[in-house]
């Protein structure tokens, strides 16, 4: 699915704008004999489908099979204990990140084989995908989009698929599933962002098969996914503020934030239509940016460093009516891996959002920055969406005493590092990590990739040294279109 209508997808995603195989992700698997090729990956591989139950409760009933990868260790001789790849999203596939895995943990790879599966409904795991970016939408005003009826008419593409039953716990299962196909005792977990929601699962369904639990953005699930307002006001006001302290950004934009709201302002008053191409097709297409647009394409930017960077420029020149830099920050937007808004869906509509009270709600969409605009989003789009809400125990504390690695970065605009301060109280074993100049999923742009192999190697959290993450300076803000400030 396309990430045009950005402001109806709040992420919760592994190594965004961090992905450079956008053009790779078009591609298929070419799998013969066990064996396998991925795009970006040159070596042959060992690929697979295990079957397995849609409703684990019917195991006799329908079965769907579960698409796995395994990027072998370099080195001759590996460990026992391979590295579990737990996408984010909800509704990322594994197998699609590949190119990345192998780079962000090359030093893994050196001794331990990494695991890729693509969580059902992704990938080639009975992929549940919705494309509600058609181009006929993407001229519509913000108040013309009616998401519940886009998503309604998604689900009709599968009228035998129960999508009640693509939810976290059976994710765990179907893991387990592919384990044991692979006569594998136990895992080190490394889980990003809604992944990091996964790796508590298994802790929680399946301790014995864990050795280590790497966990980086951390969304326990105690908390609600979905409205994330406060925490994109929360990440927009420190990058002004980062603004302010860099002598250069100040003097070059002295008004950002009032920039930014101006944009808003002006947006609300016309419409302004870009001509511009699909960064996968070239495809001309026209764009309305709307305020909706614009506000999601600037909080998507907060994810990473390399966006974030861009943004004071982007701001300003667009208050100026000048969109070159916000339609490239939109098309950058492209670079993330391919989400399958359908497990999306499945898994916020049942786990979250009947969660969300009104006041959680209320308290949320009170900022300036983006409103309610993404919690309104997602109990839009759930509407459209068969659901059923999971047992109220999924959603207490995980207690475990296995070594758990937390990773947050003090910058992230949807899980905060107080999210993994919150799971740590319930993990004796444990220790939380903060960068307080990175932002979402950490190992994709600091030292924290590093961190992870020792402490794979160790499985010892009381012997890690942070330190490198403190000493990471901030990026220079961007001044102009010839990369001033770099």
């Amino acid at each position: 699915m396309k990430q045009w209508m950005l402001v109806s997808i709040p992420l919760l995603v592994l190594g965004a704008f961090n992905n450079n195989a956008q053009a790779q992700q078009q591609e298929n698997t070419d799998t013969i004999d066990n064996e396998c090729y991925l795009p970006g990956i040159q070596e042959r591989l060992e690929c697979g489908i295990v079957q397995v139950p849609e409703n684990y409760e019917k195991p006799q009933g329908k079965q769907i099979g579960l698409h796995y990868a395994v990027l072998p260790a370099i080195q001759e001789g590996a460990k026992p204990d391979p590295m579990l790849i737990l996408a984010g999203g909800p509704g990322q596939a594994a197998t699609e990140l590949a190119p990345m895995i192998s780079r962000m943990f090359d030093k893994v790879r050196q001794k331990r084989d990494i695991l890729l599966i693509d969580q059902r409904g992704t990938g080639k795991s009975h992929p549940l995908e919705c494309d509600i970016s058609r181009p006929d939408e993407l001229i519509r005003s913000d108040d013309d989009h009616d998401l519940a009826e886009l998503t309604a008419d998604c689900l009709l593409k599968y009228p035998d698929t129960d999508t009640t039953q693509y939810h976290t716990v059976n994710a765990v299962k179907d893991f387990e599933s592919v384990r044991e196909h692979l006569g594998v005792q136990q895992l080190n977990l490394y889980g990003g962002s809604y992944g990091t929601r996964v790796g508590l699962t298994y802790l929680r369904e399946a301790p014995e098969s864990v050795r280590t639990a790497t966990l980086d953005a951390v969304a326990p699930p105690q908390v609600v996914i979905g409205p994330f307002g406060q925490h994109g006001a929360q990440a927009f006001d420190a990058m002004l503020k980062n603004c302010e302290e860099q002598a250069a950004c100040q003097e070059q934009f002295p008004n950002l934030e009032q920039d930014y709201f101006d944009v808003m302002s002006a947006l609300e008053k016309q419409d302004v239509l870009l001509d511009t191409h699909d960064p996968l097709s070239f495809e001309p297409i026209t764009i309305n940016l709307t305020p909706g647009r614009f506000s999601s394409i600037v909080r998507m930017a907060l994810y990473h460093p390399n966006t974030r960077q861009l943004l004071p420029y982007a701001i300003h020149s667009a208050s100026e009516k000048n969109y070159k830099a916000v339609l490239g920050l939109m098309g950058g937007t492209m670079s993330q891996s391919n989400i399958y808004l359908g497990l999306m869906l499945s898994v916020v509509c049942s786990e979250d959002l009947p969660r969300a009270t009104e006041q959680m709600l209320a308290e949320d969409g009170d900022n300036q920055f983006i409103g309610a605009r993404t919690g309104d989003a997602f109990i839009d789009m759930c509407r459209g969406w068969k659901s059923v809400s999971v047992p109220s125990y999924w959603s207490e504390p995980v207690v475990s005493d296995k070594p758990v690695l937390l990773l947050s970065g003090e910058l992230d605009p949807v899980t905060p590092p107080s999210w993994g301060e919150l799971a740590a109280e319930t993990l004796p074993n444990s220790v939380h990590l903060v960068a307080p100049n990175a932002s979402h999923t950490i190992a994709s742009h600091t030292c924290a990739n590093n961190l992870i192999a020792e402490f794979i190697e160790t499985a010892d959290v009381s012997a890690l040294d942070g330190s490198c993450l403190q000493e990471q300076r901030l990026k220079p803000f961007v001044l102009n279109q010839n990369g001033a400030g770099l």
